[in-house]
């Protein structure tokens, strides 16, 4: 997604309390970085911010990384959660169980590793790259799937959104090429009887359009 340049992201960013200057300095112990010590979860490509700031309000007892490697939707990320917890009666001071960190998925076992014990990893919206030169990097690619295993629980659940029939099919693939199990499909998210699912800018934006959201949960395989 392009974003016009924000002047003022870097500067409201670097004395933001819950964007993480440093993110190598973490590598291993996440858990360390919140003030609170509970479970972990990861979206990467967070965009605006809407789903991490909604998802950290909605579950208080988990903790969420939301991961952007544009600095500009970052600081529109700040604005956005900020906003969504003042409008729930709640303070700055009070956004305690997120953190926005700017890092390249390409490297992100850099900074996520085994010990950080990642819960769930969630994947909204991402990039198709519909051409056949750039479909590696897409974030549900199978080497970044293969990735991915390195720092999720056994347990973990990958969610995956997406308004793009082309790239939720070949994921499929990949899902299943990287030793993936699919626990549930739909085509028709809104349509599907999910009772937890929460609605990002983009999927609004779709949905409003009458285009149909495919989503899916896929875990490690264990057989």
């Amino acid at each position: 997604m392009r974003i016009r340049k924000k002047k003022w992201a870097e500067p409201e960013l670097s004395v933001c309390d819950f964007f993480v200057k440093d993110p190598e300095e973490y590598a291993g112990r996440w858990k360390t970085a919140f003030k609170k010590e509970q479970p972990l979860v990861l979206e990467i490509g967070c965009g605006k911010g809407g789903f991490a700031g909604q998802f950290a309000l909605l579950h208080p007892d988990i903790n969420i990384i939301a991961l952007d490697i544009k600095i500009d939707m970052l600081g529109v990320g700040r604005r956005t959660i900020v906003r969504l917890f003042e409008e729930q009666g709640k303070s700055q001071d009070e956004i305690d169980n997120i953190l926005l960190v700017k890092y390249n998925v390409e490297q992100l076992d850099n900074i996520i590793k085994p010990e950080d014990k990642i819960e769930r990893l969630f994947i909204n919206f991402c990039n198709p790259w519909p051409r056949k030169k750039h479909k590696k990097r897409r974030l549900t690619y199978y080497k970044k799937l293969e990735m991915y295993k390195s720092f999720l629980q056994p347990d973990a659940e990958i969610r995956f959104k997406t308004d793009d029939d082309e790239l939720f099919d070949e994921s499929i693939e990949y899902f299943e090429q990287s030793g993936y199990k699919i626990t549930y499909l739909t085509r028709d998210l809104h349509n599907s009887g999910v009772e937890d699912n929460i609605m990002t800018e983009h999927e609004k934006m779709f949905s409003d359009e009458g285009i149909k959201i495919k989503y899916l949960i896929a875990v490690i395989d264990k057989h």
